[in-house]
């Protein structure tokens, strides 16, 4: 393939570090705002199967149990499907107020799958799953 797959790497990590700033501005809109309109997410005893759903979700999450929260995020991998689509992986974490490190029941890894529409990387489906620690 001739992309330049330093440019894709590039505007993904863009995408992803825009949804991590509109969480910690607690802006549901801007969260979603580089999901696709059929976009899905699956967490633990959730499944959106929209970007509304996905924003009523969050602004649900903001206005309540997420009201100040911010979130750790680690970027592990990407990988690509073709010329238009992506897979990330990531272990992230939500901070509450007045945590300085997430505790480690709360870490997870998420997947992220991404979809390049009209030269724009898009959010197309995400799911997290509980980082199991060892004990």
């Amino acid at each position: 393939m001739s992309d330049n797959r330093a440019n894709d790497t590039a505007a993904i990590t863009a995408v992803l570090e825009s949804l991590y700033k509109a969480w910690d501005a607690s802006d549901a809109d801007a969260f979603v705002a580089d999901y696709t309109q059929e976009a899905t997410a699956i967490m633990p005893g959730a499944y959106r199967a929209s970007r509304e759903e996905v924003r009523q979700g969050m602004a649900a999450g903001f206005a309540s149990f997420l009201k100040g929260t911010t979130t750790t995020n680690r970027q592990l991998g990407i990988r690509f499907l073709g010329r238009d689509g992506a897979i990330v992986v990531s272990e992230a974490g939500i901070l509450f107020p007045g945590e300085s490190e997430v505790p480690a029941d709360r870490i997870v890894y998420a997947t992220w799958v991404l979809e390049k529409r009209d030269d724009a990387w898009l959010i197309a489906a995400y799911h997290n799953s509980p980082v199991k620690s060892a004990s």
